[in-house]
């Protein structure tokens, strides 16, 4: 499979070295230094564009990949009042377009389980909930995309919240989210169920972001000769 990468910070190379580790050819690397080769053979060639950069750039990014028909895998975060008008791009089938908030094959599963957990809690009003994500001081949006998944599970399931919020403070009704910053974290999430008897809590730690990277290559190879919005739900079944 031919690939492009969009993005070419320390996840680009990640992804880089695990494509080619699966046998795919890197036939182009779009960085902020050459945006002009979206125009290059070498872009138009590719079977699958991967795109991990930043929000402020990203719906620009995904235009200039429908413009020349390659399919994008989306990594970026922090775009979603956008996702309409990309999904209307890809009606009928005329481009590609797999978003996941988050590539993990580790966290899809964190995904699914807190979703059954959120199930049962509903059952629950004595424990109140609350999430907690922390990522390394380079990420640009809070809380993150991750957490805004896990944040829409529980919301689809506990009645007694009906929206989330960065750092809420007294409000029953909302889910509160604590954003933390600090050196080179990869990512945590963690969700905590509090009673004044006990305390549930699930959590997701990644060591690295070979996760992401891998999750990001393998939902590449599944997008190639597809055509629509797809995600992870259709790559994976839990």
């Amino acid at each position: 499979m031919k690939i492009a990468l969009i993005g070419y910070g320390k996840m680009g190379k990640t992804i880089e070295t695990i494509a080619k580790e699966r046998g795919h050819e890197i036939v182009s690397i779009i960085d902020i230094n050459n945006p002009e080769d979206f125009n290059s053979a070498a872009f138009k060639s590719a079977d699958v564009a991967i795109e991990f950069t930043i929000p402020a750039t990203a719906l620009n990014n995904f235009k200039q990949c429908f413009a020349a028909n390659v399919p994008v895998v989306a990594g970026t975060t922090g775009w979603l009042e956008h996702m309409d008008e990309v999904k209307t791009m890809c009606e009928g089938g005329k481009q590609t377009f797999f978003y996941a908030s988050n590539y993990s094959i580790g966290v899809n599963i964190f995904f699914a389980v807190n979703k059954h957990l959120a199930k049962i809690m509903n059952n629950f009003p004595s424990y109140n909930i609350k999430m907690t994500e922390t990522h390394h001081i380079h990420k640009l949006d809070a809380p993150s995309g991750t957490a805004i998944t896990l944040a829409e599970g529980i919301l689809e399931n506990i009645d007694r919240k009906q929206s989330w919020e960065l750092d809420a403070e007294s409000d029953p009704t909302r889910l509160e989210i604590d954003a933390l910053r600090e050196n080179e974290v990869p990512g945590i999430h963690e969700v905590v169920y509090d009673s004044e008897v006990d305390y549930i809590s699930i959590k997701h730690d990644a060591k690295s972001r070979a996760g992401f990277a891998l999750g990001a290559v393998v939902a590449a190879e599944f997008t190639c000769g597809k055509k629509g919005f797809l995600g992870m739900s259709d790559l994976f079944n839990f």
